[in-house]
């Protein structure tokens, strides 16, 4: 058995559409953040060091680099000839529809790009922007909108400075699946002042307004955050291995078989990693989820339509 077995990958969902391996190449473009270059905020979300997952440590390379040196090591690995061009760091549709368009379309012109991928917040997904994606998937390019909600609590959002709330995306996701544009919503376990409750809850809120994928994954504390400041004073505990192994099976059987998952956990690079020691370890919680699925006897989509009880909170 594998974690497909019990899940709807992304990866697989793919293969069974193109017939082939498909594989995102993650890119900086050089974007920014409105929640730190002064427009709504200064200093970022408490949680973000984009360095702990940016693909060149912030050394912006040009895009057709950064997709040819990601495309060999995909092809080493995988075998993989097609890729869906990932822009992942800081806010991918935060700047003129115009530079947008330029920055895509050089992602497209690469060898094997087949498609996008772009991340952003709720709260920078304009209707022009929304169109120019559009625009794309017209076209029969594979275009996908990741919009990094986290939490549909309105108090957790301000603890971490997020800058937006749950008002801000749905309307964001309203617009882009009115345009057909599939959306993959991000969410993070394990926020200060957050329990199991809260993110079975958010994802209840996030399923019945409708969603693509899903991508889930630990609330890690990496160096250079407000977080790690508040991890070191005692102010914020990270959950256990077990925790997150258990919560996020719970979210799988409360997702419909039809929802894709993109992602079921995340890391930080080793030398920003501060806590939960874990969080490094890909793999090992990835077979966590699989084998807590499979002492269940359960899988995707099996308690959908269960209702989410414990003490509600704003959102």
């Amino acid at each position: 058995m594998a974690l497909s077995d019990y899940v709807t990958t992304f990866g697989q969902s793919l293969l069974a559409r193109y017939g082939e391996r498909v594989h995102k190449v993650a890119i900086d473009a050089g974007f920014t953040c409105p929640n730190r270059d002064g427009s709504i905020g200064r200093g970022g979300c408490s949680f973000c060091n984009n360095g702990s997952f940016s693909p060149n440590g912030r050394a912006i390379v040009p895009l057709e680099q950064q997709i040819a040196a990601g495309s060999g090591v995909i092809a080493r690995r995988t075998g993989a000839r097609l890729l869906l061009a990932y822009f992942q760091a800081y806010t991918n549709t935060y700047d003129r529809v115009e530079r947008l368009r330029q920055q895509y379309d050089r992602a497209l012109a690469q060898p094997g790009v087949i498609g996008l991928c772009v991340g952003t917040r709720p709260d920078c997904v304009s209707e022009e922007v929304l169109d120019l994606l559009a625009s794309y998937r017209e076209r029969g390019l594979e275009v996908w909108l990741e919009l990094g909600l986290q939490s549909s609590f309105d108090e957790t959002l301000r603890r971490v400075n997020r800058g937006h709330g749950f008002a801000e995306y749905r309307r964001a996701l309203r617009g882009a699946r009115g345009r057909g544009l599939p959306v993959c919503t991000h969410l993070i376990a394990g926020l200060p002042g957050e329990e199991p409750f809260h993110v079975r809850t958010t994802l209840r809120r996030v399923l019945e307004e409708g969603v693509d994928g899903l991508k889930l994954h630990p609330l890690h504390v990496v160096k250079g955050t407000r977080l790690a400041g508040e991890w070191r004073r005692g102010e914020y505990q990270p959950w256990r291995f077990a925790e997150y192994v258990s919560l996020a099976a719970d979210l799988v059987e409360m997702t419909p078989s039809g929802v894709v998952y993109h992602r079921l956990t995340g890391t930080a690079r080793e030398p920003l990693l501060l806590a939960p020691r874990w969080c490094a370890w890909k793999w090992r919680v990835l077979n966590g989820i699989e084998n807590e699925l499979a002492r269940r006897g359960t899988r995707q989509g099996v308690a959908d339509g269960v209702k989410v009880t414990g003490t509600t909170g704003s959102g």
